[in-house]
C-alpha cells in the first residue's frame, strides 16, 4: 500500500472520516490505491467497476476486512442502474473508470470513445440525479497532443492525437458543462504518466514502466518505440492519489477547472530504461528500438502552477523513490517466474 505523509493524513482525516464517497474504476490500478487511502482516512466507500481492466481480488480483500465501509457494484459506467446504485448517498465521486490506453484506443476507437466520453456523461448525470456534491474526474495529459510547448499549461489549446485523448478531453467538457448548466461542483485532473505498484504488466496495452520491468526481470531488453529521446513526466501513483484527496476535500467551489497533476520533471525513455536496469541489478541489458507508434506524443511535462494555487498540491514522491518502490513490487511479482494478478 502506498503511504500518504502523516502531515497530510492529519489534515485530510477530519474531512473524510465517515464521509460517503464513490470511486468509479475502484478495482483498477489508480482507483485501487485511492480506495486504500480513503479507507485509511475513515471514509465509507462504494466502488463501481465492470472488471474489464482489473480483477476484484484486492477489492475483495478490503471488503473482507471492512464489510461495513466498502461496497462493490459490478457494472459499467455505461449502465445507468449501476451508477445510480453506486452513487446513492455519496457526497463525492472520484471518476477513474476508463479505457486507459492510447494503443488500445487506436485498435478499438469506438469502444474507447464510448466509455471515456459517453460514460463520463452518464457519470455526471447520475451524480446530478443522486445529489452528489462534487466529481473529481481523472483526465489525461494526452489532451495536449503534439504541441511542442513545454511545460504543458492548462490554457494551451488541446490537440489530442488519439481516440483516447479525444475521449478524455470530451470528458473534461462534460465536467465543465454540467457545472455551468446544473451547478455541479466538478474538477478535472490531467494526469501525466502515472506509475506504481499493482500497475498491470500482462497486457499489450500496459504502461511503459511495467512492460520494461517485466522484460528486464526476464533477462530481456526493454523495447522502445522511436529513438528513445522522447520524454515523459513520470508521476508516482501516490501523487495522483493525493491530488484526488485534495480535490474532493477543498472548500473551493469548483466549476470544471482543469488541473495538471504530474511530478514537474521529464525523463527520456533511454534514461528511464537505464535507471530501471540499474535498479533491477541488470545494468548490462540495453534497450531495443523499434519504429514509433501512431498517437504517441514526443515530449510531455506538467506545469504545476495551477495545481499549487487551486489545490495546494506538491508531488510527495520523486521519480527515483517511486521507481524503487515499484521495482521492489515487480521483483516480488515475478520472483517465482510466474505472474500473479496485478490489480
Amino acid at each position: 500500500m502506498i503511504r500518504i505523509p502523516q502531515e497530510w493524513v492529519g489534515r485530510l482525516r477530519p474531512v473524510y472520516e465517515g464521509r460517503a464517497v464513490c470511486v468509479t474504476g475502484g478495482a483498477g490500478f489508480i482507483g485501487g490505491h485511492l480506495v486504500d487511502a480513503l479507507l485509511s482516512l475513515g471514509a465509507v466507500i462504494s466502488v463501481v467497476d465492470d472488471l474489464s481492466n482489473s480483477t476484484a481480488e484486492h477489492l475483495g480483500s478490503l471488503i473482507d476486512i471492512e464489510p461495513d465501509r466498502v461496497r462493490f457494484v459490478h457494472g459499467s459506467i455505461l449502465d445507468d442502474a449501476a451508477l445510480l446504485d453506486a452513487f446513492e448517498g455519496a457526497d463525492a465521486v472520484f471518476h477513474l473508470a476508463a479505457v486507459s490506453s492510447v494503443p488500445r484506443s487506436i485498435a478499438e476507437p469506438e469502444r474507447s470513445y464510448a466509455v471515456n466520453a459517453v460514460g463520463t456523461l452518464r457519470v455526471a448525470e447520475a451524480a446530478r440525479r443522486t445529489g452528489v456534491k462534487r466529481i473529481v474526474y481523472s483526465a489525461s495529459s494526452s489532451a495536449y497532443g503534439a504541441s511542442e510547448r513545454l511545460p504543458k499549461v492548462e490554457t494551451d489549446v488541446p490537440e489530442p492525437m488519439s481516440p483516447y485523448g479525444a475521449g478524455k478531453l470530451a470528458g473534461e467538457h462534460v465536467m465543465l458543462s454540467w457545472a455551468k448548466s446544473y451547478g455541479l461542483s466538478t474538477l478535472s485532473l490531467r494526469y501525466f504518466n502515472i506509475f506504481g505498484p499493482r500497475q498491470p504488466a500482462d497486457s499489450p496495452y500496459s504502461g511503459v514502466i511495467p512492460v520494461f520491468a517485466k522484460r528486464l526481470l526476464a533477462g530481456q531488453p526493454p523495447v522502445i518505440f522511436g529513438d528513445g529521446l522522447q520524454s515523459r513526466d513520470f508521476t508516482y501513483v501516490a501523487n495522483a492519489v493525493l491530488a484526488n484527496l485534495l480535490g474532493a476535500s477543498s472548500d473551493r467551489p469548483f466549476a470544471g477547472e482543469v488541473v495538471n497533476i504530474g511530478a514537474g520533471e521529464r525523463t527520456e525513455l533511454v534514461h528511464l530504461a537505464r535507471l530501471m536496469a540499474q535498479g533491477l541489478d541488470v545494468p548490462h541489458i540495453k534497450p531495443q528500438f523499434q519504429p514509433g507508434r501512431v498517437g504517441d506524443v514526443r515530449h510531455s511535462l506538467a506545469d504545476l502552477g495551477r495545481a499549487r494555487e487551486l489545490l495546494g498540491y506538491e508531488p510527495i514522491v520523486s521519480l527515483e523513490e517511486g521507481l524503487r518502490s515499484t521495482m521492489q513490487w515487480y521483483r516480488e511479482l515475478f520472483a517465482d517466474g510466474s505472474e500473479r494478478e496485478a490489480v
